[in-house]
């Protein structure tokens, strides 16, 4: 297996830039089935998620291409209408394709879906809004099986505003028959990019960005060149690292107005930050000072920071009070924490951090894509050397990770190690 290997001490320094999100790329290359034709998707991250996606694609009958930082999707006029476990296990975002295809098809059968371990996300929101618009939808040996010879515009409201389920609902019903309203609907900027993408390839929808989406259906769809919209959470990872480091990052293509909470704790926290047309700079003069942080849908406090939260509280003046609102085990990451010398007491839904000056260097594991970058951050912050193992799941949302973080000053490097042995 590969690790990273972490020696602490120094401050981040210098520039990063940020590609496209993936939390957008991977839904809008399933959006690309909508269309019969070749669509093409510009500022495509290099990670291992868009690899597992255009695999997805083909198994659908694509023909797909992956070239420097584009993408290009040529649908066939008949989609094939089966998602496989074994691709669809390694990566929840290839649930996205349970909606277009069941407007394109008619019929459609995916995995239920793995990815990150980090609490239960179903898919009950997805199901009874699909249900809502006219699908027959049944569990079967591990697959969702849905069927609707045309689905037909209904009124959904959201329990909760899944970003999962609004997209689901949102790429179902530019085909259905009649309109369709979501409430509640999630508002982030992965799902506004969505929105853009489909609107150009002819859909027609209002209330992008807002708690409420309204869709008139159409007879069909375009292919299209869309660029994707800059990753908000891997901005805000470069922006806690050059705070948990008391260091100076400039990221360039960070929309600091995807960021305004996190941005605003930080500077809470102690960190002058200054924005351009080109992105946004943080620069932590002194020990960061303890922040409360809460996550929320958005446009509050993304859960998918809440490692690098977690973390620049371990090492931030005084004590911090963490909640997590989103997912129910986003706090497997906090044992691994406290092998780094962090001092934290969970319960429930809540973190306490009591802050020091340094952690300590220690063997740790990533348990998820975002755990896994705070916990090299936090090494970065420690005594001695770290060692973080499972850095597949780094992989799979950061790209060039070890390589922009040793651009920035830090001491990594990637190695084999011997696989752990079980008796």
């Amino acid at each position: 297996m590969e690790i990273f290997r972490v020696t602490g001490g120094a401050p981040l320094v210098g520039e990063v830039a940020v590609s496209g999100a993936k939390n957008s790329v991977l839904k809008l290359m399933a959006v690309a089935l909508l269309a019969q034709g070749r669509t093409t998707l510009t500022n495509v991250p290099h990670i291992l998620d868009v690899t597992i996606m255009c695999q997805v694609l083909r198994r659908l009958g694509c023909e797909v291409t992956h070239e420097n930082d584009a993408v290009t999707i040529d649908v066939p006029a008949v989609p094939g209408n089966e998602a496989d476990y074994d691709l669809v296990r390694r990566m929840r975002a290839s649930i996205n394709v349970l909606g277009p295809l069941l407007a394109r098809c008619g019929e459609v059968k995916v995995a239920h879906p793995g990815g990150d371990s980090i609490g239960s996300r179903g898919l009950d929101y997805h199901i009874a809004g699909l249900r809502q618009m006219g699908a027959e939808i049944t569990s079967e040996h591990g697959f969702v099986i849905a069927r609707a010879a045309r689905l037909t515009g209904a009124k959904i409201w959201l329990e909760f505003p899944s970003v999962g389920a609004t997209e689901n609902l949102l790429t179902a019903a530019v085909l259905a028959k009649g309109t369709t309203v979501i409430d509640n609907a999630a508002r982030e900027p992965e799902i506004v990019d969505i929105c853009a993408m489909l609107s150009s390839m002819g859909a027609r929808i209002h209330g992008a960005g807002s708690s409420t989406l309204e869709i008139e259906g159409v007879e069909e769809l375009k292919p299209v060149t869309h660029r994707t919209v800059s990753d908000r959470i891997v901005a805000g990872t470069w922006a806690f690292a050059a705070a948990i480091t008391c260091g100076d990052i400039t990221i360039r293509h960070g929309v600091a107005e995807h960021l305004e909470v996190a941005l605003d704790k930080l500077t809470t926290a102690g960190a002058s930050i200054t924005r351009d047309d080109s992105g946004f700079r943080v620069h932590m003069p002194n020990q960061p000072k303890a922040v409360d942080m809460v996550t929320l849908p958005y446009p509050g406090f993304a859960t998918d920071m809440l490692p690098m939260a977690i973390t620049l509280a371990s090492v931030s003046d005084g004590y911090s009070l963490l909640t997590e609102n989103v997912f129910d085990a986003r706090f497997m990451f906090v044992n691994e924490m406290m092998r780094l010398g962090a001092e934290i007491r969970t319960d429930g839904h809540h973190a306490v951090v009591h802050g020091k000056s340094w952690l300590s260097g220690a063997p740790v594991t990533a348990t998820d894509i975002r755990a896994g970058a705070g916990l090299v951050i936090a090494g970065l912050r420690a005594e001695g050397v770290t060692e973080v193992s499972d850095i597949y799941h780094i992989d799979r949302g950061y790209p060039g990770f070890a390589e922009q973080l040793a651009s920035l000053g830090a001491k990594i490097e990637r190695v084999s190690a011997p696989d752990p042995e079980f008796p």
